[in-house]
């Protein structure tokens, strides 16, 4: 008797995977070959002593930050004209939708404007600190401009208070200088 499971004979493998297993060597590269890319070296690769990458110095580094906060500072700016296609493309009309991209334009900014400090900290360093004040002026009258557009949104929609007539509660009823009556003639 037989303990275990039966033994399996070996099944002929496909001639594909005998294609795989009987590969012809690889041939090395001569030097009339493809040309390396811009930025790679074989002589890197080869295992001989390279040169350590140069270290950036300090003024390197803070135009870096200068440069990445300019980056930050300017895409208030960029979503500008998407804004203004989006309230363009909403409607003038007091609906679910236009009021909530409405407020969706007034509520970034203004939570923007309060973390101006938290989103250019990372910058922020005793070298960098007077180069980084246009970079939040330049920020903060981004954010101002989307706040003006949706000022101009909501006046569109017919709610802010710009006429006369918004403002009757508050004005006194005229006296007429002079009466006037119909007189008959018999």
């Amino acid at each position: 008797m037989q303990s275990g499971p039966p033994k399996i004979s070996p099944v002929a493998s496909p001639q594909w995977v005998i294609d795989l297993n009987t590969l012809p060597p690889k041939r090395k590269p001569t030097a009339t070959a493809i040309p390396d890319p811009p930025g790679f070296s074989s002589s890197s690769s080869s295992g001989k002593k390279t040169e350590a990458a140069p270290v950036a110095s300090v003024a390197d580094t803070d135009d870096l930050f200068v440069k990445k906060a300019w980056e930050i500072a300017m895409a208030p700016g960029k979503s500008l004209p998407m804004n203004a296609i989006m309230m363009y493309m909403s409607g003038n009309s007091l609906q679910i939708f236009s009021v909530m991209m409405t407020f969706m334009l007034f509520m970034n900014p203004i939570k923007a404007l309060f973390s101006v400090g938290a989103a250019f900290e990372k910058f922020e360093n005793e070298r960098t600190k007077g180069r980084l004040f246009l970079v939040k002026l330049t920020y903060v009258a981004l954010q101002l401009v989307t706040i003006a557009l949706g000022i101009w949104k909501v006046n569109g929609m017919g709610l802010l208070p710009t006429t006369r007539s918004d403002w009757l509660a508050w004005e006194r009823e005229r006296t007429p200088l002079e009466r006037s009556a119909i007189a008959f003639n018999s």
